[in-house]
């Protein structure tokens, strides 16, 4: 399920005809309750024969493969706005912290689940009791992305530390969360609005902004000038900026061309 849901995301970023995304839970109970641990289907199985080296190895690789495809959403190369309503824990968050904006329901319930995931029995299957113990494959991206979302460093440690459930409206006041709406109705409904919004700009100016914004996250402010400046002097032979300047002074909706 994982690997088709990084496939679909990486036809999403180079499909001309798509200029954004919205992300939705299907259902009115939750965006998901976490990941079924109970289920081998997503799973692969490791050779018991083989030594500790060969398994690491092995279990190195099925993780790469499992964080890229949450992952695909960060590097698509569209805006992607995810709404999330209802329960919105573990994995839930994982997909949200790789999406550029965040919407969600005021009954939104979140949290961060990797220290409750060890609490598991183990199964019977050897991978799932390497993933149910805490530290090692349960996260998939959280522990990462969300100390650089939020402001406060103090409250990622202690959602984390605690897996203590938290609202839509202190998601929101940490800065998590852009925008509540009262029903899923509505935040569907508002997340489908921004994405209209940008799909009527260029999307080569879209795309390079989300590009440069995502750069400038891990780097210096110069690495980041230095890495506009190189975007720009390709992205400035387009006609989109002269498209866009005349629509200006004609005072008329500008049309860009499929990128």
């Amino acid at each position: 399920m994982w690997l088709e849901y990084g496939d679909i995301f990486k036809k999403l970023s180079i499909d001309s005809s798509v200029r954004a995304v919205v992300l939705s839970g299907r259902g009115d109970r939750a965006f998901t309750a976490g990941l079924d641990l109970m289920s081998t289907d997503d799973f692969t199985t490791f050779d018991e024969s083989a030594d500790p080296a060969r398994r690491a190895l092995a279990m190195r690789r099925f993780i790469k493969e499992f964080q890229d495809a949450i992952g695909s959403v960060e590097s698509c190369e569209k805006p992607v706005i995810v709404v999330l309503h209802g329960i919105s824990y573990g994995i839930a968050i994982d997909i949200s912290s790789c999406a550029d904006i965040r919407l969600c329901t005021a009954d939104t319930k979140f949290s961060v689940k990797e220290v409750d995931i060890g609490i598991y029995p183990f199964s019977t299957c050897r991978l799932l009791q390497i993933l149910t113990r805490p530290g090692i494959a349960a996260d998939i991206g959280t522990l990462t992305r969300l100390p650089k979302i939020v402001g406060s460093l103090s409250w990622v440690k202690e959602v984390a530390y605690t897996a203590r459930i938290f609202g839509a409206e202190e998601a929101l006041k940490q800065g998590f969360i852009s925008t509540v709406l009262p029903t899923k109705a509505e935040a569907v409904a508002e997340g489908l609005k921004l994405a209209a919004l940008m799909a009527e700009k260029s999307p080569l100016a879209v795309q390079g902004t989300k590009a440069i914004i995502n750069y400038s996250i891990d780097h210096t402010i110069q690495e980041g000038l230095e890495f506009t400046r190189i975007w720009n002097a390709a992205a400035v032979q387009a006609p989109d900026p002269t498209v866009a300047i005349q629509a200006t002074l004609q005072k008329k909706k500008a049309t860009f061309a499929k990128l």
